[in-house]
């Protein structure tokens, strides 16, 4: 089940937090509870993508994003990742989550997210390609930084960006065609 009470939390924790650039981090905290443990006890890797979101939507908060979508009946969707796995999250272990928009394009966002352990380490790390949906398909990431009053220059992209982009792109679709 989706963790619906937990992001009611996350929502109103950092509900008076300072807005953000879009390009700024957002750093959440939370805990691995069982329910998120697979059988090998550790945090699920399918729940990893759903706790990510726990870091995304206040992140979308604090950009402006928020009241845009409500405005305009706009959505948010995820259209790729890319996660590297590299530490073991146990039950009941706290770990700090850091959100933040790397780079976009004509079409997509682009959102790195990260979680930490007490230790120092890090856990894990996502590249997500996100859009913001409108009833007329994708909305173009100018348009939305306009409706959020966030006129940034878009930053250079980072190379390890570009190299997934450019992988990705080889990726046949439909998949698996013979």
């Amino acid at each position: 089940m989706y963790p619906f009470l937990r992001m009611v939390w996350q929502m109103f924790k950092h509900r008076n937090d300072p807005p953000l650039p879009l390009t700024g981090t957002h750093e959440s905290r939370h805990i691995c509870m069982p329910w998120d443990i697979d059988l090998w006890m550790e945090l699920n890797n399918g729940r990893t993508l759903t706790l990510f979101d726990l870091g995304r939507i206040p992140l979308a908060q604090r950009v402006g994003l928020i009241p845009a979508l409500r405005r305009k009946a706009w959505g948010l969707v995820v259209a790729g990742g890319s996660v590297r796995y590299r530490r073991r999250i146990r039950a009941f272990e706290t770990i700090d989550m850091r959100s933040r928009a790397v780079w976009w394009d004509d079409k997509f966002i682009y959102i790195e997210q990260s979680m930490w352990k007490a230790s120092g380490e890090c856990a894990n790390h996502i590249l997500l390609r996100t859009a913001v949906t409108g009833r007329d398909g994708i909305v173009p990431p100018q348009d939305v930084m306009a409706e959020t009053g966030q006129e940034a220059a878009c930053p250079e992209v980072p190379d390890w960006v570009r190299a997934w982009i450019e992988a990705d792109n080889t990726r046949p679709w439909p998949p698996m065609q013979e």
